[in-house]
């Protein structure tokens, strides 16, 4: 049975693990707890580097911190190093007598006048060794350090439990922190303007007044139809500004309630209505000095158009159900498809916000007003899906470019996107062929490209297919011909009826 001071001191000595979270902190205490209740001339606490394999003191009671920081020792090295290395206690009676004690804090010297035994255990969990625990004491006879030993494994067991955790805890914290920042920069990369795909002489202006207007503080009102890619600009705009490592947050002004739209901005006091049970931080004041996106700014309530107004002009603003005046540096960025002209005349909205927000208007033009954007937009919304979907498909054919094309788009880029996703799922060849695009592209407008009879409608299929065997064998008739089963005979039959060249292809 153990000892009343001997389950003081275990008690003493878990307290103490757990009081801290600075692992360095909790084993300094540990050690202390041990000196005075071993006699200890001197303890160290040694942890082994998981990546170099190094041992060095992670705490030393009895030894100056510039001797701690020099001293290193590997793997079998001195009796630290077997201890270490074989995962079994060591005992010297009298260091003085002991020729693998390698002196490095000097020890030896004390010893010369005074008989001093040494313990060392290992820290250890199972079969995994992390350090090891050594005392100097005085020696009192074999007795003495046998139960000094056993004492110290009990604390050594105790110590590697809290050791293991905290290193788990610590490697946690650094892969956070690794792949925090490495979702920063994914973020600041995917939302460059650079990113946003177009190439149409309107997309270009798009591209120069968001490299104008990013680098200041005024506010912007992103103007356009739904699925224009507004939510886009207002992420470049705040990634390439002065602000892009504070916060950015988004808040769609449609989708909240009237009565609640204010406490959402503003936040609120506790017991200022119904079910505010709590104190609460609005939007704003949780984006103080980053940006705050305001999409479809043209739902907002007239009552909460008042408070923006004054977050504007004074920068502050009240809680709902507070009195007090709240400080908030925000960048406001605004967005809305609604004609915000007609809605002033009409009384729905507030001239003075109209002004205060339309500072520096950004217009997005819809996706028919920027038709050569299309096939960009189409090739990049394929990688990506392509990709996702695992699929290995690699182009979209002239007959389906040809029909999107032709499309009027009332969706935008948003309809587009959806329009190449499906395509892609249905999709099980190499190639996105017209067959794969939704029954509203095959409807409608009458294209060139779509046949008024039977023999036309299987000459078109038959001019594709041969077009397609080209352009996946670079030109290579003998290739083409194979590919779909036919002679090489046939296929120039056939390619010279439908004036196909195939040196076109190479």
């Amino acid at each position: 049975m153990k000892s009343i001071e001997e389950v003081s001191l275990l008690y003493e000595i878990s307290e103490a693990l757990n009081q801290h979270m600075d692992m360095k902190k909790s084993l300094f205490k540990v050690l202390s707890v041990l000196s005075e209740s071993l006699s200890l001339i001197r303890g160290i606490i040694f942890l082994t580097d998981s990546e170099t394999g190094e041992i060095r003191i992670e705490i030393a009671h009895g030894i100056s911190e510039d001797t701690t920081r020099q001293i290193k020792y590997l793997p079998g090295e001195g009796i630290i190093g077997k201890v270490i290395q074989k995962g079994e206690p060591a005992v010297v009676p009298r260091i003085s007598e002991e020729p693998l004690f390698l002196d490095k804090t000097h020890s030896r010297g004390l010893a010369q006048n005074h008989d001093y035994s040494y313990i060392c255990v290992p820290i250890k969990k199972d079969n995994r060794v992390v350090g090891a625990i050594s005392a100097d004491r005085p020696f009192e006879g074999k007795k003495s350090l046998e139960k000094g030993e056993k004492l110290l494994s009990v604390v050594a067991a105790m110590v590697a439990h809290h050791v293991i955790h905290m290193e788990t805890i610590r490697a946690d914290k650094k892969q956070l922190k690794t792949e925090n920042i490495r979702l920063k920069s994914a973020l600041e990369n995917k939302y460059s303007f650079t990113n946003i795909i177009g190439n149409s002489n309107k997309m270009r202006e798009v591209f120069q007044m968001i490299s104008q207007v990013s680098s200041s503080v005024a506010t912007v009102l992103i103007r356009g139809e739904s699925g224009t890619g507004k939510e886009l600009v207002a992420n470049s705009i705040h990634y390439n500004s002065d602000r892009n490592k504070k916060p950015f947050i988004k808040i769609n002004c449609a989708a909240i309630p009237e009565n609640l739209i204010e406490s959402e901005l503003f936040g609120h006091e506790k017991g200022a209505f119904t079910g505010a049970s709590y104190q609460k931080k609005g939007k704003f004041e949780m984006a103080d000095h980053g940006t705050i996106f305001l999409d479809e700014i043209g739902n907002m309530d007239l009552a909460a158009q008042v408070k923006l107004l004054r977050v504007l002009q004074e920068k502050e603003f009240e809680r709902v159900g507070g009195y007090k005046p709240i400080k908030s540096d925000v960048r406001i960025v605004a967005a809305t498809n609604s004609n915000l002209e007609k809605m002033v005349q009409q009384g729905k909205f507030r001239d003075d916000l109209y002004f205060r927000l339309n500072v520096f208007p950004i217009y997005i033009p819809s996706l028919r007003m920027r038709k050569t954007d299309v096939i960009l937009l189409a090739d990049h919304f394929l990688e990506k899906y392509s990709k996702e979907h695992g699929k290995d498909i690699k182009r979209i054919t002239t007959p389906a470019i040809d029909m999107m094309m032709e499309y009027h788009w009332p969706g935008n880029v948003r309809e587009l996107e959806n329009c190449i996703e499906r395509a892609v799922i249905l999709c099980n060849e190499g190639a996105i062929h017209s067959y794969h695009l939704p029954a509203t592209l095959q409807t409608g407008i009458k294209s060139k490209t779509l046949p008024l009879s039977l023999e036309d409608a299987v000459a078109h299929l038959e001019k594709e297919i041969l077009m397609d065997a080209l352009k996946n064998t670079r030109g290579n008739i003998k290739k083409a011909a194979k590919l779909i089963g036919i002679t090489v005979r046939k296929f120039s039959y056939k390619a010279a009826r439908y004036n196909i060249g195939y040196k076109d292809f190479r």
